[in-house]
């Protein structure tokens, strides 16, 4: 039955049942040579036309009746399979829909079955009908139609199954893009908050750095913006980034604040990373870490076995209470959502180490 395609549309059902998404078949190919066939087939496995020959005219037009009573049967049972569709389903109410569909199926087949056998009968001039052959034929007509239906309903039921399949995927999808949105939303009162107590610092102690870092902190802040619908990048565009991030951080800490990288700058542009990734892993770094002459910050970034790896000295900061680990959970769930991965991390008495999944660039 490879030919019943089928196409899905929301239509509106009975008032009282609401609305519900149902499925209609095209099955204009399988009728037009299923109707023909058992018009052919049935007559000539039942003997009906073993009085005919093939020079009498009624031999021919008998086969164009006989497939106008299978045209007949076909269509109005499939009539009432759609109807009773529309008034029950498998899953609320099995039992009312299957007495339904049989008794639909032999109360309609079988009276439009015996009165155009007897009409066929009268016309070719028969005056004794042969009643064993019409219950015979009446009997095949049933089982043929209950066939159909049965059909019928395992394609409707595999085609509705795969739909709640789409349907399905497509609200975890939805719920994955909201989640994901909540996520990069929550980059920016994080950031803003850091930036502000920077410049609050800088205004207070070195006024003409404040306005460099504020000419500075509008153009990172414009990545961000940009990239704020972007669920991937190219890693050398993070990087590039988080430079001129780290800029910033570097007008007010100076030298005391040593980055280093392990990999030539080609390697960024092979592989895709979520935007403000590497950015909020400089931050928490920042965040956590106590940064001066006497004790420098030193980040290294590396690259291996398809994970960016971001590791910083360790000498955390006393009067900084204990951490929520909110920024590193909001990295995690926005890479397992993007990547299927989430982040590892690694920490001993002197370093703390990230190690983000990449996407290599097809």
């Amino acid at each position: 039955m490879r030919e019943l395609r089928t196409e899905t549309e929301k239509t509106m059902a009975e008032p009282e049942r609401g609305t519900e998404k149902h499925v209609r078949l095209n099955d204009n190919t399988i009728r037009l040579i299923g109707i023909p066939c058992f018009g052919i087939l049935i007559p000539n496995v039942t003997g009906l036309l073993d009085g005919l020959t093939f020079q009498q005219p009624a031999y021919w037009i008998s086969y164009v009746y006989f497939i106008v009573l299978s045209g007949l049967i076909w269509q109005g049972n499939r009539y009432l399979l759609f109807r009773t569709r529309q008034r029950f389903t498998w899953f609320d109410r099995p039992i009312e829909k299957l007495i339904l569909l049989v008794i639909n199926n032999v109360f309609y087949t079988a009276p439009v079955t015996i009165s155009m056998l007897c009409l066929w009968y009268s016309w070719i001039g028969v005056p004794k009908i042969d009643w064993t052959t019409i219950q015979v034929i009446t009997l095949i007509n049933i089982i043929c139609v209950l066939f159909v239906t049965h059909v019928y309903e395992t394609v409707f039921m595999l085609k509705e199954q795969q739909n709640e399949q789409v349907k399905n995927a497509e609200l975890q999808r939805a719920k994955a893009e909201a989640e994901l949105i909540a996520l990069r939303n929550q980059v920016d009162p994080h950031f803003m908050f850091n930036s502000l107590n920077t410049l609050t610092y800088l205004i207070s102690n070195d006024p003409a750095r404040a306005l460099l870092f504020t000419e500075n902190l509008a153009e990172v802040y414009r990545y961000i913006l940009a990239q704020k619908d972007s669920s991937l990048v190219l890693l050398d565009d993070e990087l590039d980034f988080t430079s001129r991030y780290t800029d910033l951080l570097r007008l007010r800490f100076g030298e005391s604040l040593v980055i280093s990288k392990t990999f030539n700058g080609t390697t960024g542009k092979n592989y895709l990373i979520p935007p403000t990734s590497v950015f909020m892993a400089f931050e928490n770094a920042v965040k956590h870490n106590e940064i001066s002459e006497q004790y420098p910050l030193r980040v290294t970034l590396g690259i291996k076995k398809a994970c960016l790896t971001i590791e910083n000295s360790l000498r955390q900061k006393g009067n900084v209470p204990a951490s929520s680990r909110i920024g590193l959970q909001n990295l995690d769930e926005r890479f397992r959502l993007l990547t299927g991965k989430g982040i590892e991390t690694e920490k001993d008495e002197n370093t703390f180490i990230i190690r983000m999944p990449l996407i290599e660039v097809n």
